[in-house]
C-alpha cells in the first residue's frame, strides 16, 4: 500500500463502516478491518471478531466496486442559456488513477462482465472506459467462503487466475503469496522487492483457495439458461413473488446489474439545465413504464425478468452469465430469497415440454 501511494495511486479498499465491510479510500494498512470475519445467510449479515493476525478473513459486503466504475449518480452534461439558445457542455468526472485494493475473484469477474456491457467496442461508454483505464486491481484470493457464496459453481472463484495487476494470497503462516498479472503490477512489486516463491509456497497458496472452494454448500445448476427459458410459466414464480418485496436490494447489491435512468433538471430561472444518469432497478414499477402504463406490473413478472435476464438471456447478449456467485442478493434480501434455491426448484420439477 505504501508503494501504491508513493506512486501516486488513490487507494480504495475495505474499511469498517455501518457494521459492514465497505469500500472507501484508505491511506494506510491501519484503516483496514484486520481481525474481523463475517457470518452471512439468507437475509443476514453480521461481523464478528476473528483471528487478530488475519487481514482478509471476511468475504464480500453490501458494496461492490461498480460504485466507482459505474457511479450511482453520474452527470452527463450541463447546458447554459445564451443569446443564441442553449450551449451544451459534456461533463467528465474527475477520476484519478485508482487502485482497487482487495478485490475478490467473483468481483473481478463482475468487473469483466460490466466491461462487456459498457466497453464492448461497438457501443462504448466513454466515462466507464476512462475510469476503467485509470484503474489498477490488487486482488485477494479467498481463504474462506461465506455460507452464501457459490462462485465455484459459476467458475468465477474463489481464486482469480487473470484480470488483476497484483494478487495476494494470505497464507496460514501469516505470510503472503504474491502473483503479478501486468506490467503495472510488476512496477509496483519492483518497489517492494519480494522474495521469490518456491514450490512449497505455491502449494500452500493453492491449498488456501481449494479449502475455500470446499466450504461452499450452495451451487447453481449447470443447465440453468435453458431451464429458465423453458419454465417461464412455472408455478414457482408465483410462490417466490408472494415473498418478494420488490425492494430492489438484490439489484443494488449486485456487482453486475447495470439498469439506469436519466434525469433532466433545471434551475428556476430556466437558464441552466443538467442531465444525470442514476442507478435504477427492473424491480421498480416505473422501470418498464411506457405510454399506457408499465409492461411489468406484477411482482411475479419483475422477479422473473430479473432472474431470467441474470442467468439466461444475459448469455445471449454478452456471451456470459450475469451472475458471478458472490451471494450478495441472498444475504441482502430482507426476506432471504435465495437465487440458488429458486434455480434448484426449477431443476427439480421442470414443466413438461409439449411434443
Amino acid at each position: 500500500m505504501e508503494a501504491l501511494l508513493a506512486d501516486g495511486w488513490r487507494v480504495i479498499g475495505p474499511k469498517l463502516g455501518d457494521g459492514a465491510i465497505v469500500y472507501d479510500e484508505i491511506e494506510s494498512a491501519s484503516d483496514m478491518p484486520r481481525g474481523l470475519t463475517d457470518e452471512q445467510e439468507g437475509g443476514r449479515y453480521r461481523l464478528r471478531e476473528g483471528d487478530p493476525n488475519r487481514w482478509f478473513d471476511y468475504v464480500v459486503g453490501p458494496q461492490s466496486w461498480k460504485k466507482y466504475l459505474f457511479p450511482a449518480r453520474q452527470k452527463l452534461w450541463s447546458a447554459e442559456k445564451g443569446d443564441n439558445g442553449f450551449a451544451i457542455e459534456p461533463h467528465e468526472d474527475d477520476f484519478p488513477k485508482t487502485a482497487l485494493f482487495g478485490a475478490r475473484a467473483c468481483e473481478i469477474a463482475a468487473i469483466e462482465v460490466q466491461d462487456r456491457v459498457f466497453d464492448n467496442g461497438d457501443f462504448t461508454d466513454s466515462g466507464y472506459k476512462r475510469r476503467r483505464e485509470a484503474t489498477l486491481i490488487v486482488a485477494v484470493q479467498c481463504a474462506r467462503s461465506a455460507a452464501t457464496c457459490f462462485c465455484a459453481s459459476m467458475n468465477t472463484g474463489p481464486s482469480a487466475d487473470s484480470g488483476f495487476d497484483i494478487a495476494l494470497t494470505e497464507l496460514d503462516d501469516g505470510g503472503f503469496f504474491v502473483e503479478c498479472g501486468s506490467d503495472r503490477g510488476a512496477a509496483i512489486l519492483d518497489r517492494i522487492g519480494p522474495a521469490e516463491a518456491g514450490t512449497a509456497e505455491l502449494e500452500a497458496a493453492n491449498a488456501v483457495t481449494l479449502k475455500a472452494a470446499g466450504m461452499q454448500t450452495r451451487s447453481m445448476p449447470d443447465n440453468i439458461p435453458a431451464l429458465l427459458r423453458e419454465n417461464l410459466d412455472h408455478p414457482r414464480w408465483a410462490e417466490v413473488a408472494e415473498r418478494c418485496l420488490s425492494c430492489a436490494n438484490c439489484t443494488m447489491a449486485c456487482p453486475t446489474c447495470f439498469c439506469s435512468d436519466v434525469e433532466d433538471v433545471n434551475d428556476l430561472s430556466g437558464d441552466h439545465a443538467e442531465r444525470w444518469r442514476v442507478w435504477d432497478s427492473c424491480f421498480t414499477l416505473d422501470f418498464s413504464y411506457i405510454h399506457g402504463g408499465s409492461v411489468r406490473r406484477s411482482t411475479l413478472s419483475r422477479y422473473r425478468q430479473w432472474m431470467t435476464h441474470k442467468l439466461s438471456s444475459w448469455h445471449d447478449q454478452f456471451d456470459t452469465s450475469g451472475c458471478v456467485g458472490c451471494g450478495r442478493c441472498i444475504a441482502w434480501c430482507p426476506v432471504g430469497i435465495d437465487i440458488t434455491e429458486e434455480a434448484a426448484a426449477f431443476a427439480a420439477e421442470p414443466l413438461a415440454q409439449e411434443g
